[in-house]
């Protein structure tokens, strides 16, 4: 994961963005759809990977838009040659909503791409089509940057020791029963880095927000257990919470826990979005809290928004253990960056020093 700081624009200055793809219906919607916002420039388009490599140099692009699936270069291979070539260059990729597509995508994160965009399908008209692609891709492009005379989110003051002072109950801490994890923009790569940390004799269950779609979920969670010494699995409804099993929310429900007696299990539903998600970090760990008490160690990790925030709210109320990922390790600081900024962190780490603090709270260092 490339270590970058959210770039502040000068007054004037606009996002230089090239798009890639190797159809012009989509080079021109995408086009369109980037324009409608003053403060995004398109400076040129590819269609394939091998024109925009060749392009970036006279374009100098702050962001690039990425297809898949292209003649002469892919979009992995040319997304492998991106991050060799220009690390600081922001990706997002154009997927489509199928098994190969969500796959592919995943790998794309893996391999470094910051973020995704599924492809406008189906719209009943050209206008819908627009509304949608303005809709999720403009926010996903404005999160890596700081506008002038936006508010953006600064980091509280740490000491050395990376400790942040809360607003909790600083009393003596309910031991941890569980492992609640939050996580979005830039989370597949940060979850395959983390996750494998994670001994076979971990204690805890570990329950996993990652904000992405159905079947995007699944793959994920399939990717991950084969990397991991603790079995990963899309939790399902009525699923038992055990200790050194990992869950991952399914895409477009909401995973809370129920308690019936000593046993706790999932419990799935399509209420609201929170935060504009679904799954939420927020209803997670608003139901932690009813079924843990304060005997929940919290991590969350990069991610654009702020889901979480209000959850961890709840949490510290309640004198449980929050560990914020710190800016530079993020690849988007917004949601351990409002946690921090609120002072609810306990600790705020870099990424490769997460799972060790992890590991000390649960008394297995």
């Amino acid at each position: 994961m490339a270590l970058t700081i959210r770039r502040v624009l000068q007054p004037g200055e606009r996002v230089r963005v090239l798009i890639v793809d190797d159809s012009a219906v989509v080079r021109r919607l995408v086009t369109h759809a980037i324009e409608q916002d003053p403060e995004l420039n398109v400076v040129g388009t590819a269609s394939n990977g091998a024109i925009a490599l060749q392009r970036i140099p006279q374009l100098n692009p702050d962001v690039l838009t990425l297809d898949i699936e292209m003649p002469e270069m892919d979009g992995l291979e040319t997304l492998r040659r991106l991050r060799r070539e220009y690390p600081q260059l922001r990706v997002i990729m154009l997927s489509t909503l199928t098994e190969r597509g969500a796959s592919i995508t995943l790998e794309a994160l893996t391999l470094g791409a910051d973020d995704y965009v599924q492809k406008v399908t189906n719209e009943p008209s050209l206008e819908r089509s627009m509304d949608r692609l303005q809709q999720e891709l403009l926010p996903k492009i404005r999160q890596f940057f700081r506008f002038p005379g936006s508010a953006g989110i600064a980091a509280a003051p740490k000491p050395a020791n990376g400790a942040i002072a809360t607003t909790a109950p600083q009393g003596p801490r309910p031991r941890p029963r569980v492992l609640a994890i939050g996580v979005s923009t830039g989370g597949p790569t940060a979850l395959g880095a983390v996750l494998p940390q994670l001994p076979q004799d971990f204690p805890l269950p570990v329950l996993i927000v990652q904000h992405m779609p159905p079947l995007f979920t699944r793959l994920l969670a399939e990717r991950l257990d084969t990397t991991c010494h603790l079995s990963v699995t899309e939790a399902t409804n009525g699923m038992q919470v055990t200790p050194g099993k990992i869950l991952v929310a399914p895409g477009d429900y909401h995973m809370k826990v129920t308690a019936a007696g000593d046993a706790v299990s999932i419990r799935l539903d399509q209420s609201p979005p929170l935060n504009s998600c679904r799954p939420a970090v927020d209803a997670l760990l608003a139901s932690l809290a009813e079924t843990y008490g304060g005997a929940i160690l919290t991590v969350i990790l990069t991610g654009m928004g702020q889901d979480g925030l209000r959850g961890v709210e709840v949490l510290k109320k309640k004198g449980a253990t929050v560990l914020a990922q710190d800016e530079p390790s993020s690849v988007v600081w917004g949601m351990p960056g409002a946690v921090v900024n609120a002072g609810l962190a306990d600790r705020v780490l870099p990424l490769d020093q997460m799972i060790p603090e992890v590991l000390r709270r649960v008394a297995l260092r």
